[in-house]
């Protein structure tokens, strides 16, 4: 699976789009099925994008600075313990929950061999079809320097066969 940042030409909206393949997305920009979620343009073309890495295993985080406690003097302890999450939060990870689910559905779980199956597909030894699994920080720079797409999916996926 691979995730597209995507921007409508006539009113710069940005937005994601998901396909199976490089070839995917480029057949159905040349079939005129992408169009602006915001606006129903069909001028759509990829946005400029960096993969997200994490820092290197080398590199330390960044400490926060200590306060002298909290800048406004009226919030000094919380009112309960409970956190209230606004209904259109759980409605859209509702709707995130049922994109992934349908993307999961089309994918193959290739667990901990997911570079070396990324790597096959992109390179035309395997058939190209939707994956997900597992790899480290450094197989995915590996593979972003070998110019595979390889992204995390937004929400934690439990693999087949395991309990919880």
């Amino acid at each position: 699976m691979i995730i597209f940042d995507l921007i409508c030409a006539d009113g710069e909206h940005r937005f994601e789009g998901w396909f199976g393949s490089s070839k995917d997305y480029a057949e159905q920009q040349d079939s005129g099925l992408l169009d602006c979620p915001v606006c129903g343009s069909k001028n759509i073309g990829k946005a400029a994008m960096a993969p997200n890495l994490g820092r290197k295993s080398n590199q330390k985080p960044v400490a926060a600075r200590p306060s002298d406690g909290p800048s406004d003097p009226q919030v000094t302890k919380p009112v309960s313990n409970t956190v209230a999450v606004p209904a259109e939060y759980r409605e859209m990870i509702g709707k995130l929950v049922k994109a992934q689910e349908k993307m999961l559905a089309n994918s193959e779980w290739v667990g901990d061999k997911f570079a070396d199956r990324a790597r096959d597909i992109h390179y035309g030894d395997a058939d190209e079809k939707p994956i997900h699994g597992t790899a480290s920080q450094e197989e995915v720079a590996d593979l972003a320097e070998e110019g595979i797409a390889a992204l995390p999916l937004p929400l934690p996926v439990l693999p087949p066969k395991s309990k919880n």
